[in-house]
């Protein structure tokens, strides 16, 4: 007979390893479909080097940060979809799997998108770039994955998915009437006890 506590630990690394590679898959996708940031640098009169985007290219941020987070999305409801037709495994524990796989899937995503990107489009480093007056040099740099520099705007972009995967899960579960979340053959379904008055 087997454990049960070894079955739910190892269908919890099951979800959380089955999810690294689709966070290289959403990487990599994320960096095809994010579009570059074109911008011009100059020098001032003063010998100040300045840099700016040209015309819409500066929404590009925004744009780039919400298709990570999308596509992010995606996967987490797709991904609690699937963990809830593994009936055998339904509750708190694959619940947990789940945001734990989302977590390290979108760190994964986050990463491999970063790299890529950066491979496509090189990195832009205005200080090195040489310019002279009245001249001026246009460059093409890499979309971000988070909306900002900020350690609490890189947490919550990479916690929303695992959020979403909790909260997509807790549909069918609320919509269950067993306590054993309809996981084992089915048999009567559960009524409150009632007592008869004499």
């Amino acid at each position: 007979m087997t454990d049960p506590r070894k079955c739910r630990r190892r269908a919890a690394v099951t979800v959380v390893a089955g999810l690294v590679p689709v966070g290289v898959l959403v990487g990599a996708l994320w960096a095809w479909l994010a579009p570059p940031i074109r911008g011009v640098v100059m020098l001032t009169r003063s010998g100040e080097r300045l840099h700016e985007y040209l015309g819409p290219e500066s929404e590009h941020f925004f744009v780039a940060a919400f298709l990570m987070l999308g596509l992010l999305n995606v996967v987490a409801a797709v991904t609690a979809v699937l963990a809830w037709q593994w009936r055998t495994q339904r509750g708190p524990g694959m619940v947990a799997a789940l945001c734990a796989g989302m977590l390290v899937a979108a760190g994964v995503a986050a990463g491999v998108g970063v790299l890529v990107a950066h491979l496509r489009y090189g990195t832009v480093d205005f200080a090195k770039i040489p310019l002279n007056r009245d001249q001026l040099h246009y460059f093409t740099q890499a979309a971000p994955v988070f909306f900002g520099p900020s350690r609490l705007e890189m947490a919550c972009t990479l916690l929303l998915p695992a959020a979403t995967a909790a909260l997509v899960y807790a549909v069918p579960v609320a919509a269950t009437a067993r306590d054993d979340l309809g996981g084992f053959p089915p048999g009567e379904p559960i009524h409150p006890r009632t007592e008869s008055t004499s």
